[in-house]
């Protein structure tokens, strides 16, 4: 996979998002790469303990875009939302299962609009999945 020419991509993609919609909901970008994959991610830095390492911090919530060389084979791009240890969230009390379970009943009654998504997964992937990857 051509790393670099996949982070340009995803890079033009964050530019491109609506600057007052990111504001308004206090979202975040970041472009990079984990696990041999290239991905933008969507967080709010209150989702996380470590305000100067949001991305890599133990707690954390965000959405995430990511594409490989199993998914550009298949194509595909795939896509989630993770809640890393949600139970060490400083000023919070949160069971990772009971946050899971009620995201999942609400997400339910938006599951429709999403695009091959599964919400079979432990309390870690809140959701996943994939859309057709055009080049």
């Amino acid at each position: 996979m051509d790393f670099e020419f996949y982070l340009d991509k995803f890079r033009r993609s964050a530019k491109d998002l609506d600057k007052s919609q990111l504001d308004k909901k206090r979202l975040e970008v970041s472009v990079g790469t984990v696990l041999d994959s290239v991905f933008l991610k969507l967080y709010k830095r209150e989702w996380t303990n470590d305000l100067n390492s949001p991305m890599t911090a133990e707690a954390r919530i965000f959405f995430s875009i990511w594409i490989n060389d199993k998914t550009i084979r298949a194509n595909k791009i795939s896509y989630n939302i993770h809640a890393f240890k949600l139970r060490n969230l400083k000023g919070y009390s949160i069971v990772s299962k009971e946050f899971a379970d009620s995201f999942r009943k609400q997400f339910k009654t938006v599951q429709d609009n999403w695009e091959n998504v599964s919400i079979d997964f432990g309390p870690l992937t809140l959701m996943e999945g994939w859309t057709e990857f055009k080049e």
